[in-house]
Parts: structure tokens; C-alpha cells; sequence
């Protein structure tokens, strides 16, 4: 179903009382409106909920703005329409998830659906109806004036969905341990805070008795794994409380909730293997050898990254995706399929690393006006790869890694959120450019970049040193004791 309205008749413009409005309208030079047109083949849509509002250029229609339910019997006809009005490219805003149903009508029908940040057109006073905003987009879009937002291929946006809808899954069942530790707290058991982790095998052991019948604190002190650092003892301590039934109810739900989302996360990690198997790989490990893991190795690190179940291993297969092992990257090893699902593995959709990390929002930006900075900091916008690369930076806060040396010579520097954001900007570098060009992360660059350092930091001490009037001269480090 599709609506025209004709442009609502405007009243007259009432005439200035003094003549200072007058005086701007008169000045000389080029607006806006004055912009030579770049894309005559452009048109606009404003998304909703319940119907879009689609512009054309004035030329092409008697009626150039029109209205279509979100059906999709009607988005095809809008599709048509727009292929009858010789369309090649439409601009929409990304509206919550409301935009996707009529992107993909748009690339079925072979127009280019160009989708831009609301950022970027909401700047100008008026044109605040759908009406008028639609007939806006497609103004700004056929002058050059809106930038399309990333979006990858659409293999790729179907593993972000279900890698998206894992993590909602992940924050659901988080939710229902912090309902156990209630239950267990109003009841005054406090085995939670004896264990560090209450969904492990001794915790869940407990729980599980509890909810059985079991209250007898020395049997349930006996389910202790022999890897707990608490002793039997002091567990059967924090196992004394008042079991009130209607917390031993609300305990068992949450227990039962927990469960189903593991069950839920687990098919969810199928599904996902299974799409990821499906990509063509860029490498074949039988011909070129998975490189040796230069990490320090780690107890049980291998048994992570393999699943038991289904045996996918996570460092072969990211290693396959992408043509490089990018799980040598400090920080990265845990997300780097989690980083294929939100940025791909195309990088030529970004000219140089310096595009790709502007794009993270892992830049400073300059407000310069009058030869003056304005303003200098980080963009606040919210990108979800830029976020996967402040928590791979976030972890190294420990780490013995050179990237781990750089974050906290940045802490001291910056502070904590600068160096996170300052590490991130590196690690984006270094994802970018092994992909990019295909080789392998080399950990030795860093020891020549440490050691042009330290020549500069001395060359800075005796500069300050000649300033002073003083001579600085180099005596031999005495050997350790």
C-alpha cells in the first residue's frame, strides 16, 4: 500500500521589522542549496516502525515523495517504484533494526541502499517531519554530503547475528547466577563468597544438593573438588543457614533458568561453527603448517579453545579465515572470530590502517578553529570492534608481553583509560596490517623499537644534562649479587 501527498502550501514569509535578517539573506557565496548535484540517481528514505517515506528527485515522478507500509508485499513496491524512477542508490538511516528488511529489498532489486549515521544530517533546524526529512536525505545523498556506514558481506552479517545474540544469551544467564547468590544470601549461606566461581563443578555440586533436599552442612562440604583452595572445614561453615522454602524455590528457578541458557549458548556455538566451517579458507594447514605457538603456554589453555563436543578448534580455524595465526596477538586470542564477525576479513574497505583505527574511534580528534584546538580527545561513538579492541588491551594489564611493557608505560603517561585506548590503537595496527599483507605477528620488532627508545630517552638526558652545565658519563652495571 502506498499514499501521495502533495508538499503542504507554506504561508507567506512575514516581512522583517528591522532589516538585519534581510542583510544576511542578501550576502553573496555559495549555499547549500548551490551544491552541484554528484548523484542525480539518488533518493531518500525515512525508516519507521510502521511505513517508510521514499523521495525522488522532483523530475522523476508527479508525486516524487511517497508512502509504504513496512510489508513486504509493499517494500517490493517500493522497490519497483524505485527501479521505474531510474534509481541506482538510496540513502536510509540506521534506525534500531528497522532499516534491514528494506536494505535487503533494495540489494535484491539492484539499488545500492547507502546507510548513514543520523549524526550526520541532524545539524540543520526544521525538516523535523518524515515528510520533509526523507525528501532531506535525498538531497544530501545526491550532493555528496552522506557517507555510508560499514557493513560487511552478508555471510559475515549472518555470523554477527548469531555471535550478537550470544552474547544477549551470555547476559541473560549471568543474570540468573547473580539470582542464586541472592537466594543463597537470604538463606545465609555463604559458599559463595568461600568458592570463586559458583557455576563450577563444586558449586553447581552444592546447589544441585541443596535443591534435592540436602541441608546437612558436613555432606554438603564433602562435594568439594580437591582443586578448591578453601578447606572442608571452612566450607562447611558457609553451608549453616536458615533454608526458608520460598528461597529454596526461587534458588531452584534460577538454577533451572541457568541451565537452559547454557543449553541455549551451547547450540548457539553449533550454529556458529557450522557457518564458520562453510567460508572458503584462505590457507590450507596441510600445505602451509599453523605456525608454533610462541605464548607462553598456560594450563588448560588448549582445552579452551577446543570444543569437546563438537571439536573445533578455534586457533585452526580463525587460522584458515583469515590466512594468518592473529591468536599471537597479546590480548586477542579469546575474540578473534568475534572480530571476524564484526569487521570481516576484507581490509581493502579501508585504504591504510590509519582509515581502519579512525574508524574504531582508536584516534584523537582535533576541534581546530582559528588556527586554535578547540577541543582534543577521543570521539564518543560507540563501535563495537573498537570495543573487542579496548578489552584486548584491558587485559594486558599484567601481562609480560612488549604490548603489555607499552600499556603500562602509557598508564603513567595518560592515565588508565588513555593507555587502553592508546594499546587498542596498536593492537588495531598490528590486526590491520597482518591481514592486510599477510605476515605473521614478528615479536622481535619490538626489541629493536625498545632499544631506539632507550637511545632516545639517553640522547633527552643529556641534553637536559649539557642544559645544567653538568656531563653525564656511563659507568658499568655491577653484576647481581
Amino acid at each position: 500500500m502506498s499514499r501521495q501527498k502533495k508538499h503542504p502550501q507554506k504561508p507567506a514569509e512575514a516581512k522583517t521589522k528591522a532589516g538585519k535578517g534581510n542583510r544576511g539573506r542578501k550576502r553573496k557565496g555559495m549555499c547549500l542549496e548551490d551544491r552541484p548535484i554528484l548523484e542525480r540517481n539518488a533518493a531518500g528514505i525515512d525508516i519507521g516502525a510502521r511505513e517508510i517515506f521514499v523521495a525522488v528527485p522532483p523530475d522523476r515522478d508527479e508525486h516524487p515523495v511517497r508512502v509504504f507500509s513496512t510489508f513486504t508485499e509493499d517494500l517490493q513496491k517500493m522497490a519497483k517504484w524505485l527501479v521505474s524512477c531510474g534509481i541506482t542508490t538510496a540513502a536510509m538511516e540506521s534506525t534500531g533494526v528497522y532499516w534491514i528488511p528494506p536494505y535487503d529489498v533494495l540489494e535484491q532489486h539492484g539499488v545500492k541502499p547507502c546507510l548513514v549515521n543520523a549524526r550526520g544530517m541532524k545539524n540543520v533546524p526544521g525538516r523535523r517531519t518524515d515528510w520533509h526529512e526523507c525528501q532531506w536525505l535525498q538531497f544530501l545523498h545526491s550532493v555528496g554530503l552522506l557517507r555510508a556506514a560499514f557493513r560487511p558481506d552478508a555471510e559475515v552479517c549472518a555470523v554477527r547475528s548469531l555471535m550478537r545474540y550470544r552474547g544477549d544469551q551470555v547476559l541473560m544467564a549471568n543474570q540468573h547466577i547473580q539470582h542464586m547468590h541472592k537466594a543463597l544470601t537470604q538463606m545465609n549461606v555463604q559458599i559463595q563468597h568461600v568458592i570463586s566461581d559458583i557455576t563450577g563443578l563444586t558449586g553447581l555440586a552444592i546447589v544441585d544438593s541443596i535443591i534435592e533436599g540436602e541441608h546437612n552442612p558436613a555432606v554438603l562440604a564433602k562435594l568439594r573438588d580437591p582443586h578448591i583452595k578453601a578447606s572442608e572445614e571452612t566450607i562447611r561453615k558457609s553451608l549453616e543457614g536458615n533454608w526458608r522454602a520460598e528461597h529454596l524455590f526461587t534458588l531452584k528457578q534460577s538454577r533451572k533458568s541457568y541451565q537452559h541458557y547454557q543449553e541455549q549458548i551451547n547450540a548457539c556455538d553449533e550454529e556458529i561453527e557450522k557457518m564458520l566451517l562453510a567460508f572458503e579458507p584462505r590457507v590450507d594447514p596441510e600445505q602451509r603448517r599453523l605456525p608454533p605457538d610462541r605464548k607462553r603456554r598456560q594450563r588448560g589453555r588448549k582445552k579452551k579453545n577446543v570444543n569437546p563436543k563438537t571439536g573445533f578448534d578455534m586457533r585452526t580455524e580463525s587460522y584458515k579465515l583469515f590466512g594468518v595465526d592473529l591468536t599471537q596477538i597479546p590480548g586477542l586470542m579469546a575474540m578473534v572470530l568475534t572480530l571476524f564477525s564484526e569487521v570481516g576479513r576484507d581490509m581493502s574497505r579501508w585504504p591504510t590502517a590509519a582509515h581502519f583505527v579512525s574508524w574504531l574511534a582508536l584516534c584523537p580528534d582535533n576541534d581546530i578553529s582559528g588556527g586554535r584546538i578547540l577541543w582534543r580527545g577521543i570521539r564518543k561513538v560507540h563501535n563495537r570492534a573498537g570495543d573487542l579492541f579496548r578489552l584486548a588491551a584491558y587485559s594486558l594489564h599484567h601481562d609480560e608481553t612488549a604490548l603489555g611493557d607499552y600499556l603500562r608505560r602509557m598508564k603513567s603517561k595518560l592515565g588508565p583509560a588513555g593507555a587502553t585506548t592508546a594499546t587498542a590503537h596498536k593492537i588495531a595496527i598490528i590486526f590491520y596490517t597482518m591481514i592486510k599483507k599477510q605476515v605473521e605477528y614478528d615479536p622481535t620488532i619490538w626489541a629493536q623499537r625498545d632499544a631506539e627508545r632507550a637511545k632516545r630517552f639517553e640522547a633527552k638526558l643529556k641534553r637536559q644534562a649539557h642544559q645544567l652545565g653538568y656531563k653525564l658519563i656511563p659507568i658499568e652495571a655491577k653484576p647481581a649479587a
